[in-house]
């Protein structure tokens, strides 16, 4: 397993660099999209970006239950996505690297992603509902932007002092990614 990078760790605010064709279809690269995938499952995400494993490259990956159309766990590299309507929800959100913290965040409902998958072929698709959102997540890391930055009614589950503890709808629901 790979570790998770936590605030206040300074490279989640860097954004990635785009990776090349060749460092993609590298031995080392192919098991690392293996490993990211592996470790988002242990530790409870629907997906994972490489910058909070510590790899500042555009790599992320999302698991198979964020889409019932999904067969497999997707490999996003260099993805970028547009909003195809102006609609969008507000839902609760928590992230991995910033462990027990959540928050309310709105996202668009409909998007559409370009990206390369693992062997470098283009891959193109509409996304919706949650997984547009876990997709919109991801991609903010991979751009040193986290979810408590566009967050409200932001609350603690861990605090130690007992204060800032988050209402059971608003943490018990949340998406951890």
């Amino acid at each position: 397993m790979l570790n998770i990078i936590t605030l206040p760790a300074t490279s989640l605010r860097e954004r990635s660099k785009e990776i090349d064709r060749d460092f993609l279809l590298k031995p080392e690269t192919q098991k690392l999209m293996v490993e990211m995938i592996d470790t988002m499952y242990q530790d409870d995400g629907a997906g994972l970006a490489a910058p909070q494993i510590g790899k500042n490259i555009r790599i992320c990956v999302i698991g198979q239950e964020a889409d019932k159309k999904l067969t497999k766990d997707l490999i996003l590299v260099n993805p970028v996505w547009e909003k195809i309507s102006k609609k969008t929800n507000l839902d609760t959100e928590g992230c991995l690297s910033v462990p027990g913290v959540f928050g309310r965040v709105k996202r668009f409902s409909k998007i559409y992603v370009t990206a390369l998958d693992r062997r470098a072929n283009k891959i193109e698709f509409e996304a919706k509902n949650f997984f547009a959102r876990v997709i919109q997540h991801e991609v903010d890391h991979l751009d040193g932007i986290l979810f408590i930055d566009k967050a409200t009614d932001i609350c603690r589950t861990d605090n130690a002092l007992g204060a800032g503890i988050c209402p059971p709808n608003l943490s018990d629901s949340s998406i951890r990614l």
